[in-house]
């Protein structure tokens, strides 16, 4: 059974604890110090909705499949897309890949969360509750929402900020991996990012040409005398 003086202490333990106060040795009240890692990690989670959205547009190369995310109209997401602007003839196919492998990518936190989009199609790269990823009209739920992890081999891995510790993921043949069986060291959770093939050059103004100043030739004793008779002395 607790006393009189033991229920006194624990309720002062509560109060220092609410207060961001301990007891010390001596019975003075310290500050204990802030957990930081705990407060940014938290504050990633919230979205973002009073802060204008920064959007990129850009490519997710794979690095199993060699070709890029995109979203099809059936809102079928895969790893097939080519890149940008292609030389020579195009076909209906290249034409069509070319447009859903550009990827509209918004933050959503003062994290790296983001959400991506197809900028073709509109929709939104999701994961369902079995791992899939799908396209959807709307992306404002948590199970469209990717945080942005950079590895150490500068690849990025984006994992789902619904069902922590699953990744998007792609074969060698560019299909979707099953999120549950990922793990962010494999290679097909590996992804670059890329603008698309000639956009460089398209957007580049070239740098305009200055003319070379005239050098300007320090005037010698006779030419300076010669230009004052010239000028009456003045």
């Amino acid at each position: 059974m607790w006393t009189g003086g033991d229920r006194k202490k624990k309720e002062e333990e509560k109060k220092e604890h609410a207060c961001g106060w301990k007891t010390g040795d001596e019975g003075t009240l310290q500050s204990s110090p802030p957990n930081f890692k705990q407060h940014v990690t938290e504050q990633s989670r919230l979205s973002d909705r009073m802060s204008r959205r920064l959007t990129r547009t850009y490519q997710l190369y794979s690095r199993t499949s060699g070709k890029h995310v995109q979203v099809l109209a059936n809102k079928r997401v895969n790893a097939n897309g080519d890149d940008g602007a292609v030389h020579g003839r195009k076909t209906h196919y290249i034409m069509t890949s070319q447009k859903t492998s550009k990827l509209e990518v918004e933050t959503d936190s003062f994290g790296s969360r983001v959400r991506i989009k197809g900028v073709k199609t509109g929709y939104y790269i999701c994961m369902n509750k079995r791992g899939k990823l799908i396209g959807k009209r709307k992306g404002r739920g948590k199970d469209c929402i990717f945080t942005e992890i950079v590895l150490e081999n500068n690849y990025t891995a984006l994992q789902n900020a619904k069902y922590e510790g699953w990744y998007m993921a792609f074969t060698r043949k560019g299909r979707p991996r099953k999120a549950s069986k990922t793990k962010q060291h494999q290679r097909e959770a590996h992804f670059m990012k890329r603008l698309p093939r000639g956009h460089l050059l398209s957007d580049r103004r070239p740098f305009d040409v200055l003319p070379l100043p005239v050098p300007v030739q320090p005037l010698s004793r006779r030419t300076k005398h010669s230009h004052h008779q010239r000028s009456g002395g003045r």
